[in-house]
């Protein structure tokens, strides 16, 4: 099937460039607030957000006081990013110099008692930098006191490990720190968002941090050899394993990942899973006794293929072909890698140009580092490409609700995908026929303009957040598939979801978060084009003058009208019925709102159609004003018994 997604890019290169200071385009941003005692990092794989650190810490050591810096990890293999680096030859002050002692990622540097008690003699003596794991830094901190971090800086990367659930200790662990100790924090992460819905810090918390925000189309738009990039679903019936050829082609630079043992998808065996789509792909020559990689001579031609096997559990073999895999200097020294849990985060392989994914995956920050992994720029490659294969829906079988489920996050996530990768405008309210809208401005009678400091940090570094918040919430799944009124979502339950993810938001705040983030999704999904000197945006099937917008007709637009147009193409209309049957039995209840919203509606419908909506409609619109007739009758009954 062709792509949910299609983005092309400008290819400017400015996202490359090299300032005097050797800083490129997000690192010089971030270098700017090197100042900041907590500094929240916000920007995409591969943007260089390790290198990034390297600068404000060095400048914090050297110029700021401060005596030391812990770089804390969620894997060893990351560690590696933050090795020695020469920074003076490109013009900055100092190079990247931690002694290899302590740097506790190192292989072979294993034993949580012996990292502990190196962590804690780096507090001691006169070293500068200690890189370590999360685990580590978890474990060392439960026998220091939290003053042992005064002067100190704690950079935190892949922070979306982080989370304000009282259980959480390395959450527990930052906030200790935070209150107890005058430690300055960098805080790192491509993605903000976790699956579990839990937040990274608690409103409080995040207030402290000065945030440094780079996105994602600034980043591939600024690319010199990457032009575009796709995001597309395949859906199988059967085994996975029978349907990976289909879309696993061995010419392009792949990593797949697997799913995961507890999923649906999984045959529950991952080894036999490895082995079969070794042997659909070719015959195995040999494996190199000093590297791990596997040779594969492919059916098709013969051609030797470079495959490298990250599902394997022997730490020896792992060892062996991770370190192979950080060394690797060609396009040809690799040619495809499996994975499960590997390879995600933090990983480096430039050359991908294919980041294929069997099964769906619960949190949108693994399926943004996944794409991260294939969005490296790179001579070898204009276009990069993501595939999530996925386990069609069956009606007969137990698990169909979950599949279901699992289906419509799928599409979901690819649409705020697109919309994290797609410019960013700025929206502001339209006074008069005069007032007219700048380059990069969109403007729109009745919108209301940020008057918090509060609101207008949540649309500058959180709406995409607050995006995929909303779009997993499983309220918002069952409303999908064009089953309830465009305004009972925007004007009922989007408000709702954002007064639980931020209850310190006034009801006037909420509403100004509400139209941004309708009208950011609405314009996101709208194809806008230009006539002359005017510009369109095609919502709901017709183009309308863009000067001509109004708050009240975004309103009417369903953000998830694209999901739908989706789901309708992509499957069989039997399967398209399985889907909606499922949704069917777990119809969101009625709301009195909901109800009052729909009932000016049900009039004109009565005044159009000559007769009440009916419960037996083929339209799903239709049915729900029938049901609201319904709910509204029973309330005047109940009114009227007293």
């Amino acid at each position: 099937m062709p792509d949910i997604v299609h983005v092309t890019y400008a290819q400017t290169g400015q996202s490359s460039k090299i300032n005097t200071l050797g800083m490129r385009e997000m690192q010089e941003k971030a270098y700017r607030a090197r100042d900041a005692h907590y500094l929240l990092l916000k920007a995409p794989p591969a943007s260089g957000k390790s290198r990034a650190l390297m600068f404000i810490a060095l400048d914090k050591l050297i110029h700021q006081g401060l005596k030391k810096v812990i770089v804390a990890v969620p894997e060893k293999s990351i560690g590696g990013s933050f090795g020695k680096t020469n920074l003076k030859d490109f013009g900055f002050f100092a190079n990247w110099e931690p002694n290899d002692v302590y740097n506790l990622c190192t292989p072979g540097m294993d034993g949580s008692k012996s990292k502990v008690q190196a962590f804690k003699n780096f507090l001691e003596n006169d070293e500068k930098i200690l890189i370590c794991t999360h685990a580590t830094l978890r474990f060392a901190f439960e026998e220091l006191e939290e003053t042992k971090f005064n002067n100190i800086l704690l950079a935190i990367d892949e922070f979306h490990h982080v989370s304000a659930d009282g259980d959480s200790r390395l959450g527990e662990l930052l906030r200790a720190i935070m209150q107890k100790s005058n430690a300055h924090v960098v805080a790192m992460t491509g993605s903000y968002f976790r699956g579990d819905g839990v937040p990274v810090l608690n409103p409080e918390d995040e207030a402290k941090f000065t945030k440094v925000t780079y996105n994602y189309y600034e980043q591939l738009n600024g690319y010199t050899y990457l032009k575009s990039l796709g995001i597309g679903y395949h859906f199988y019936q059967g085994r996975y394993t029978t349907a990976i050829l289909e879309i696993l082609d061995t010419d392009k630079k792949t990593i797949l990942h697997i799913p995961n043992v507890n999923s649906g998808e999984s045959t529950k065996d991952k080894h036999n899973e490895v082995d079969t789509i070794l042997d659909a792909i070719g015959d195995v020559g040999k494996v190199d006794s000093e590297t791990g990689v596997i040779y594969i001579k492919r059916h098709t031609d013969g051609k030797i293929l470079k495959v490298a096997d990250l599902v394997n559990d022997n730490q020896k073999d792992r060892d062996k072909i991770q370190n192979y895999l950080r060394t690797i200097k060609s396009v040809d020294d690799m040619d495809l890698i499996i994975a499960l849990g590997m390879a995600k985060e933090g990983f480096d392989w430039p050359y991908c140009e294919h980041a294929l994914t069997v099964g769906y995956r619960g949190s949108l920050t693994e399926i943004i580092q996944i794409i991260g992994r294939c969005t490296r720029d790179s001579s070898n490659k204009t276009h990069a490409q993501f595939t999530n294969l996925i386990a069609q829906p069956d009606a007969a079988d137990d698990l169909v609700k979950l599949s279901v489920n699992n289906m419509l996050k799928a599409i979901t996530a690819s649409l705020l995908m697109e919309q994290v990768l797609a410019p960013n405008f700025k929206f502001k309210t339209k006074l008069s026929d005069e007032d007219k809208a700048e380059a990069g401005e969109i403007k729109i009678r009745g919108f209301k303009t940020p008057t918090s400091k509060r609101v207008k940090d949540i649309i500058e570094s959180d709406l995409n957040d607050l995006k995929a918040t909303i779009l997993q919430d499983d309220t918002m799944l069952r409303a999908m598939p064009g089953n309830v009124d465009p305004e009972v979502i925007n004007k009922v339950l989007i408000p709702k979801i954002i007064q639980i993810k931020y209850p310190e938001l006034s009801e006037a705040e909420v509403e100004e978060v509400r139209q941004h983030v309708v009208v950011d999704s609405v314009v996101k999904n709208g194809e806008i084009k230009e006539v002359g000197d005017k510009r369109f945006i095609r919502m709901a099937g017709q183009f309308v003058n863009i000067d001509d917008l109004h708050i009240d007709l975004i309103d009417r637009i369903n953000p998830f009208q694209k999901a739908f147009e989706i789901l309708s193409k992509s499957v069989t209309t039997k399967v398209l019925k399985v889907i909606q049957d499922v949704i069917e039995s777990t119809r969101i209840q009625m709301t009195l709102e909901e109800a009052l919203l729909l009932w000016p509606k049900i009039n004109d419908f009565a005044k159009t159609f000559k007769k009440e909506p009916s419960l037996n409609s083929t339209d799903p619109l239709e049915r729900r004003m029938a049901e609201a007739i319904i709910f509204l009758k029973e309330q005047k009954r109940k009114t009227q018994n007293g």
